[in-house]
């Protein structure tokens, strides 16, 4: 897409009231190594990652149409990746060309490791000691936000969820939505456990990039 427009979608929203906003592929590429990844061999982002000494990923968990949901994991993976590279991983490492990407899904749960091989060349490429992540867990709909028409929210709220460990943060998100009392819950679930969403957990886990133990400190 026209970077143009993204600069519009960033202006009507009031980012750049907010704070100084970057397009960190709008003039260029580069790809950064996945060490002994499950599919990739690389993974793709803008340029102007290279100019940030430290990263805050601040995610909307809520339920996604292809990954069953996104949160931090997601976010350091599509959310970081270039055009290129968002099509790189959900090729599992097939194809580039954002033209091709239906045409080549991998089997699903390719996809999902391939995000975890993303976030193994993030994190491994700015230090983990330079990483925060934050999740959100409202408007918790089955539908990611890049869904033009997404569903409405038949479950409540569940709060801020922060860690420095990824892994950590969005397995406390998913357990927080199965152990909710919300009855609206059901929806969120079958949308997550039909695309096997845990398992971008599990892999990037078995990378080595956190842990699935986690201890909830309420700050309330």
């Amino acid at each position: 897409m026209d970077p143009k427009e993204h600069w519009k979608a960033i202006q009507e929203h009031g980012f750049k009231d907010m704070a100084p906003c970057d397009i960190m592929d709008e003039f260029g590429e580069m790809e950064i190594p996945v060490e002994n990844g499950f599919h990739l061999d690389k993974d793709i982002v803008g340029e102007h990652f290279a100019d940030y000494d430290s990263v805050l990923v601040l995610s909307h968990f809520k339920g996604h149409a292809m990954g069953g949901f996104g949160g931090a994991l997601k976010n350091i993976s599509i959310g970081i990746g270039s055009t290129a590279g968002k099509t790189y991983i959900h090729t599992a490492g097939v194809t580039t060309d954002a033209a091709e990407l239906f045409q080549k899904l991998p089997p699903q749960d390719h996809f999902l490791e391939s995000m975890a091989d993303a976030c193994k060349a993030v994190i491994s490429y700015k230090g983990a000691e330079n990483m925060v992540y934050i999740n959100v867990a409202n408007c918790l709909s089955v539908d990611c936000d890049c869904d033009s028409h997404p569903a409405e929210p038949e479950m409540g709220d569940l709060g801020i969820f922060a860690s420095t460990d990824p892994v950590a943060v969005d397995q406390a998100c998913y357990d927080a939505v199965v152990n909710s009392t919300d009855p609206g819950k059901k929806a969120l679930i079958e949308r997550m456990d039909s695309r096997h969403g845990i398992h971008t957990v599990e892999a990037t886990a078995e990378h080595g990039l956190g842990s699935r133990e986690y201890e909830i400190i309420s700050l309330d």
